[in-house]
C-alpha cells in the first residue's frame, strides 16, 4: 500500500509536534531541579554549589533579620538558639529577594527553608522562603508539666457555654 501525500505530511507534523513537546519538558526538568542540602553539607559541595538551584533549610538566628520592604537578610544556623550545639552549629547568611513577603511565621528561631543559589561571596540568594512556626518547638516555661493545659481562674466555669438557637433568615428557608 503506497502512502499519499497528505498521510506523509500529517506524520512529520505530528512528530515534529511530538519531539518539541518532548524536548520541552526535558528541559523544564532540568531548570526546576533543585537539591536540598543542610548547611554543613553545603560547605562540602565545592564547585557545584556554585552552579545548581538548591534549597537549605536551618533555623533563624535571633536578632539577625533585617527587613527591607519585602526582601530580607538573616542568618541560618544549623541548630535551635536553645540547643546546646547551637553555638558550635554552621551559620548561612541569606538574602531573600523574592517576589512576595516572608511568610507571616518567619521570626527569630523558626525553621526555614531557602531555595535559591549559593554565590562566591559564600551568602545565599534565596528566591523562595518557607518557614515554620518556632513557638511550636519553644522549651516549656519553667514550672509547667508537660502537656498540661492551662489552668482556669478559680470560679469559672468549664466546658462549653450554651447558646439558644438562633432564627433562620426567611430567604434560607425558602431554598430548602
Amino acid at each position: 500500500m503506497k502512502a499519499s501525500g497528505n498521510s506523509v505530511r500529517i506524520g512529520i507534523a505530528a512528530a515534529v509536534i511530538v519531539g518539541t513537546i518532548a524536548w520541552l519538558a526535558y528541559a523544564g526538568y532540568g531548570a526546576n531541579k533543585s537539591y536540598y542540602v543542610t548547611i554543613a553539607e553545603l560547605g562540602g559541595m565545592g564547585d557545584k554549589a556554585y552552579h545548581s538551584q538548591l534549597r537549605v533549610e536551618g533555623f533563624v538566628q535571633p536578632g539577625t533579620i533585617v527587613p527591607d520592604g519585602p526582601h530580607v537578610t538573616f542568618v541560618l544556623n544549623e541548630f535551635e538558639s536553645h540547643s546546646p550545639k547551637a553555638a558550635t552549629g554552621k551559620l548561612l547568611k541569606v538574602v531573600y529577594n523574592g517576589s512576595e513577603p516572608p511568610p507571616d511565621t518567619f521570626k527569630d528561631d523558626a525553621q526555614a527553608l531557602a531555595e535559591g543559589t549559593y554565590g562566591r561571596d559564600g551568602v545565599f540568594h534565596a528566591s523562595q522562603l518557607q518557614a515554620k512556626c518556632a513557638s511550636k518547638y519553644a522549651p516549656a516555661q519553667p514550672g509547667s508539666q508537660p502537656g498540661a493545659a492551662p489552668q482556669s481562674p478559680a470560679g469559672a466555669k468549664t466546658g462549653t457555654a450554651s447558646r439558644a438557637p438562633q432564627p433562620v433568615p426567611a430567604a434560607t428557608q425558602a431554598a430548602n
